[in-house]
């Protein structure tokens, strides 16, 4: 992933902000994408499964890269099913994007975490790559047997994804990216993230 996206690095290195994102979004790394993809995932609303979206893969990434230049690619509906929580009666739901829409959001979420990595303070581990709830854990665990500490405060938002400002979302991306149709499609599919709550 890295020589993907070194030109963006550069860039976060150098300015305030970045910008030309779209051009990362392209049949490499979308190509990549694809082969990060795990068969056996569920299907989105599309019904497409990565076999068989494999079995055309060069013709299927060229029409994609199409319409995403042309700015008739759209993000489908989210695929929404409940799945059991560990330890309780209540069901977690989670949402299945259509095939196309994982690589997209993938290559985006590639390029965002270029961005953002480095804004990042050490102790932060959450969704963020080669980190883990386990090493949060004992990170916690060596700060509590060798600090001093008076306090540990444990806080759960409930429904946080169902219930961030998207609109206060995009602004606070719009302050580190310059690029109006990179924010175009993450808008887009914030939009249909909301349609599905």
């Amino acid at each position: 992933m890295a020589n993907e996206y070194l030109k963006i690095v550069e860039q976060v290195e150098k300015y305030k902000t970045v910008q030309n994102l779209m051009q990362h979004i392209n049949n490499r790394t979308l190509s990549l994408k694809n082969n990060s993809q795990l068969k056996k995932k569920a299907a989105g609303i599309d019904g497409v499964t990565k076999v068989e979206y494999d079995q055309n893969i060069r013709a299927n990434l060229e029409i994609l890269v199409g319409r995403m230049k042309r700015f008739s690619y759209r993000p489908q509906p989210i695929r929404r099913v409940y799945i059991p929580k560990i330890a309780s009666d209540k069901l977690r739901p989670l949402g299945i994007p259509a095939y196309e829409d994982k690589l997209v959001q993938g290559v985006m979420a590639d390029i965002l975490t270029v961005i953002y990595e480095s804004k990042f303070l050490d102790l932060s581990y959450g969704f963020r790559p080669k980190r883990s709830c386990h090493q949060a854990v004992l990170d916690l665990d060596n700060k509590i047997m060798r600090e001093p500490v008076n306090f540990i405060v444990d806080a759960d938002i409930k429904g946080f994804f169902d219930n961030v400002n998207h609109e206060w979302l995009i602004k606070f991306l719009e302050h580190d990216i310059e690029d109006k149709n990179f924010i175009r499609y993450i808008t887009n599919a914030s939009i249909i993230a909301i349609k599905n709550v």
